[in-house]
């Protein structure tokens, strides 16, 4: 039996980054650059879902791979494309298709300039690191990875490797992220030492479907057959083997098993919390604790409400951040007019010494409330002083590969904010307080819950 890759012996392999895997490779290719044409050459890593938004935000550069554990989905994206898009992506009509990505670097490494990676969360370290390593540009859906140890890795080897990086947190590049930091840096706010988020998220179901009961019409049970054009080892990845079950995909079913996904939080945390968390310079927390439905050892709850404290930066005051998830929403500030509500699918409070501020989901809409206070205060709302993003997350990490400024979701930022974002968790899992200390990267109360920072990889995907 061979012994699983753990987070010590990784350590050792790590700075050769993915040699390990493809050593020949490694060798011969420098860091990407793009091709005489300026066009880059692309490799797509998941074509689905956001694979698909991948494909559209890069189409008009060079696509010369589209990898996808899903034959089918890989060419069904390229089809879709055309179809929106007539006379763009031709590229992406003759790029060579893998099932697996370690094939697809064996044999197109030198050719490939960047990679994007919109597959299953618990994918998106191993495909990074290994594109990292050989030197290629990378842009990674959110959450940046599965764990807290993975996103600190990430983030160390984008430094090394000085490539230009972006996470899919696409919220980020709104005119309501940079609005909301421009009144917290102009003080329209005050003091905060309050913010509150929540979310309607699950939207997954593997309550519903535990693995195993699926069942025929007739309700008696049969094994699951793997769709034939589903390479199902690649999809695991660096989970443990098991047999396929519908209850883990097709879908976005998987994003409520622990082994693949990081539940509500993960899933949207990195987009609800983004513009606060960049506003106030929040870092990372000191204490993080958390009460939920019953999470299981392999099944994340149905819905949470995480409170994590910040400390103090600076002149700023020490924050109190609370989460709720699962349509558990907070109640209505005293701020907020007779009559209305807040957004059911999600939203976020900033509670200042001077006024409150209501955010929407992705921050396209920053309004003080009341609207009374908004119109008092308007006419002294500060000047635009930083820059705006135009064409969004993809425009603007290519734009940043090719000489433009940095990407502002770069691993530099959205790794240590990941590392916040999935702390809440390690306390779910634990089921205690836990108090973190972000520079020896443990929970110093509670040992047992050092568990939760990293985790054990199949060999073979590193």
């Amino acid at each position: 039996m061979t012994t699983p890759l753990t987070r010590r012996t990784f350590l050792k392999t790590t700075t050769a980054a993915s040699a390990l895997a493809f050593p020949a490779v490694l060798r011969s290719q420098p860091p990407g650059t793009p091709s005489p044409n300026n066009r880059l050459n692309v490799a797509i890593i998941g074509a689905a879902g956001r694979g698909g938004a991948a494909v559209e935000g890069v189409r008009k550069e060079n696509i010369v791979a589209i990898c996808d554990v899903d034959e089918e989905r890989g060419r069904g994206a390229v089809k879709t494309l055309k179809t929106r898009f007539p006379d763009e992506g031709d590229s992406a009509v003759s790029a060579e298709h893998f099932d697996d990505y370690r094939k697809m670097f064996d044999k197109l490494g030198s050719k490939i300039d960047a990679v994007t990676v919109s597959i299953p969360d618990h994918m998106h370290f191993p495909a990074a690191m290994t594109a990292m390593g050989l030197g290629k540009h990378v842009y990674v859906e959110k959450p940046l990875a599965h764990t807290v140890w993975e996103t600190r890795e990430l983030t160390r080897l984008a430094r090394e490797k000085k490539v230009i990086t972006q996470m899919g947190n696409q919220g980020h590049t709104h005119d309501g992220t940079r609005l909301l930091k421009e009144w917290v840096e102009a003080g329209v706010l005050g003091e905060v030492r309050e913010v509150v988020s929540w979310t309607n998220r699950p939207f997954y179901p593997p309550w519903r479907e535990p693995v195993g009961s699926f069942k025929k019409p007739d309700h008696s049970k049969f094994i699951p057959v793997v769709p034939k054009s589903l390479n199902w080892d690649a999809w695991l990845g660096v989970a443990a083997t098991r047999p396929y079950d519908p209850a883990y995909m097709p879908g976005l079913k998987w994003r409520g098993w622990w082994d693949f996904g990081t539940g509500a939080f993960g899933d949207v945390a990195c987009h609800i919390m983004d513009g606060a968390y960049w506003a106030l310079n929040l870092g990372a927390p000191t204490s993080v604790e958390a009460m939920s439905t019953q999470a299981t050892d392999v099944a994340c709850p149905l819905a949470s409400i995480v409170t994590n404290h910040f400390p103090a930066r600076g002149s700023m005051p020490p924050v109190k951040y609370t989460w709720s998830d699962g349509g558990l929403i907070p109640p209505l500030p005293k701020e907020l007019e007779f009559g209305r509500d807040l957004p059911a699918e999600a939203g976020t409070l900033l509670f200042g010494s001077k006024c409150t501020v209501l955010c929407s989901f992705y921050y396209e809409t920053v309004r003080i409330i009341p609207e009374m206070k908004m119109k008092e205060f308007a006419p002294s709302l500060p000047a635009k002083t930083i820059p705006r993003v135009q064409g969004g997350p993809f425009t603007e990490w290519l734009a940043g590969i090719k000489g433009g400024p940095t990407p502002g979701s770069n691993f530099a930022y959205s790794g240590p904010f990941t590392e916040s974002v999935l702390l809440a968790n390690v306390a779910i899992r634990s089921r205690r307080r836990i108090e973190w200390d972000t520079k020896t990267m443990k929970v110093t109360n509670v040992p047992d819950a050092n568990q939760f920072i990293t985790k054990e990889y199949r060999p073979g995907w590193m």
